[in-house]
């Protein structure tokens, strides 16, 4: 009952359709990551060892046996043909339009699952903007002062389509006629936080909504750290508005850093407790930033 259920949940179909070209290993890639998503080293290691007949069809470790049959209930079915109408372009690690920004992960997405314009994936100047799902005024007027002067340069906004500050950076996009990027932390077929529904509904028809998970995959706890890779990933510098000390947020600025990203940090009132993480990345070597001039600049300089 259970793998009837996770095979219906994948298919719906609209009218609208695309053209994607995927060679015979891109998606044999998609298949593979769609029936087990994870990152691309370990899905790389199974097909090095040709899965199909070696390394999984003679084993019975009960996670490849689980794989196998969701192999086999996907092998019958036009996957990218269903996914494309359901309006979803799915990008393998394989595929050329790959981010290469991405490539330089320990742990790169095997597959983006994209909504929108994928073309933003290309633009040479992405900027994350993060901060707590408690942010408020503050970092609302943060927004105002950095995001302005983003847009004028051509610079997409890169966010995590959370509550909060993550929000507040995809409306100011929005709000001032720029372009923005959502990572999310779970496949289309869920919205989460449900309160960004619409803005959600928005980006992917204005902009982009991308995932390494697969439609079906639901949101988790250790699904939104993996995520912050991503955020990181794909964005030449990082700002971080209001944060506490110990968050996803941090977490999203660690990668930025072992990855010798820039990172900004707005300077908070030392009586909020949100105002401790970005103060404290900019006792450790942070940039203050009070204007997004200054982020253009730094764009420039590099």
């Amino acid at each position: 009952m259970q793998r009837i259920q996770w095979i219906r949940c994948i298919f719906f179909y609209t009218k609208r359709r695309y053209f994607v070209n995927l060679s015979t290993q891109d998606q044999e890639l998609l298949k593979l990551h769609y029936a087990w998503p994870a990152p691309y080293p370990k899905l790389a290691r199974l097909l090095e060892n040709n899965y199909r007949n070696e390394y999984l069809l003679h084993s019975s470790h009960p996670q490849r046996t689980n794989l196998n049959t969701k192999l086999a209930l996907l092998s019958p079915l036009p996957l990218l043909e269903l996914l494309l109408e359901k309006g979803i372009i799915p990008i393998p690690f394989t595929h050329p339009d790959y981010p290469d920004e991405l490539k330089q992960l320990i742990d790169p997405p095997a597959v983006l699952y994209t909504k929108g314009d994928t073309s933003l994936l290309k633009k040479s100047n992405k900027v994350a903007i993060i901060g707590s799902r408690k942010a408020g005024n503050y970092s609302m007027c943060a927004m105002d002062m950095i995001v302005p002067p983003l847009v004028q340069h051509d610079c997409a906004i890169v966010s995590g389509l959370a509550k909060g500050a993550d929000t507040m950076a995809h409306q100011a996009a929005l709000k001032y006629g720029g372009q923005t990027i959502a990572v999310l932390g779970h496949g289309f077929f869920h919205v989460y936080p449900k309160e960004n529904a619409e803005l959600a509904t928005v980006i992917a028809k204005e902009h982009l909504l991308i995932t390494e998970y697969p439609p079906y995959h639901p949101p988790a706890k250790w699904t939104f750290p993996m995520r912050n890779r991503i955020i990181s990933g794909l964005s030449s510098t990082i700002v971080i508005t209001e944060s506490a000390v110990k968050s996803g947020t941090m977490s999203t600025i660690e990668h930025a850093l072992d990855h010798g990203k820039e990172v900004f940090a707005v300077p908070g009132p030392i009586d909020s407790l949100l105002s401790i993480g970005p103060n404290k990345l900019l006792d450790e070597g942070a940039r203050p930033i009070w204007d997004g001039f200054q982020i253009v600049e730094s764009l420039v300089e590099s």
